[in-house]
């Protein structure tokens, strides 16, 4: 299991371009060098639809394409990240960008999706991670004394709010 961990942090410490969705806040983050640049609100996955949890390696990029499966729905600036055909893109229907309602994609505003997808092809999509997670976990960060020296009581944890995978950076 810490082999596992290490592996998965190494990797996602090791890729220029981190993009990490939290299902839970809708919203993405996308980190360059370990560099927080971008947070976005988002859209993924409705009643009835999954954006899948998990760490993905893009493989595919468009910079138009029209889904087959949803009436060629338009999905510009589409980042292929699972073989099923989940992908982030962009869509118009922004109004609905902080709520869960897409069929499963990863919805952005136009001008982030482009933002998103020239900066993947600037960089290329083997130095990007894709990151996503039902709820974007905090760790408890100890502090420098566990005992209060006025009362003798343990002091209480802090808590961060950063993502675990910032921790390992």
């Amino acid at each position: 299991m810490v082999l596992l961990s290490t592996m998965f942090f190494a990797t996602v410490a090791s890729a220029g371009i981190v993009v990490s969705i939290d299902k839970s806040a809708q919203r993405m983050t996308v980190t360059v060098d370990g560099v927080q640049k971008y947070v976005w609100p988002v859209s993924t996955g409705g009643k009835g639809y999954t954006t899948p949890s998990g760490s993905y390696q893009p493989f595919r990029m468009e910079e138009e394409h029209y889904s087959e499966e949803w009436d060629d729905a338009p999905m510009p600036h589409s980042i292929f990240f699972t073989q099923q055909g989940h992908a982030i893109h962009g869509s118009l229907a922004t109004r609905n960008l902080g709520r869960p309602v897409s069929h499963g994609c990863v919805r952005l505003s136009p001008a982030n999706a482009t933002t998103l997808y020239n900066l993947v092809e600037k960089r290329g999509i083997y130095s990007t991670r894709i990151i996503i997670q039902d709820r974007v976990p905090s760790a408890k960060v100890a502090t420098n004394s566990p005992i209060n020296k006025k009362n003798g009581k343990k002091s209480k944890s802090k808590m961060s709010s950063s993502p675990l995978w910032k921790l390992y950076e």
